[in-house]
């Protein structure tokens, strides 16, 4: 069974930093593609950035391009969302996936239970 679990969320002022974590069991980090996800109050679901498997090629959503790292580490089985420049509508539940495949083009299958982050002004 896939277990994922994110964690390093919590209160920032806004232009801090924060770095969150993703650490999953249960398969070969290596073999999929990871994503990093959020979710606000009364919004859906939207994609903050993916890192394929092999390689580690990463592509962000507009809305966070330069200010945010997604990077992983296989033999620790983590994924990392390093957050700089935070604003207070970066404030959301950020949700870590594992995609079906090793490119960012698949769809995500596991998902966490999600850490909050809130950015005050």
């Amino acid at each position: 069974q896939v277990k994922v679990v994110e964690s390093g969320g919590g209160l920032v002022q806004d232009g801090g930093s924060l770095r969150l974590s993703c650490t999953v069991d249960g398969l070969t980090l290596g073999n999929y593609a990871m994503g990093w996800f959020r979710q606000a109050p009364g919004e859906e679901r939207e994609r903050v950035s993916c890192i394929s498997g092999p390689g580690g090629s990463a592509d962000y959503a507009d809305f966070v391009q330069g200010r945010f790292t997604i990077s992983r580490d296989n033999v620790k089985k983590t994924v990392f969302l390093q957050m700089n420049s935070l604003k207070p509508t970066d404030t959301a539940m950020y949700y870590c996936a594992v995609y079906r495949g090793s490119w960012c083009s698949s769809q995500p299958q596991n998902w966490g239970q999600g850490t909050q982050v809130t950015v005050s002004s």
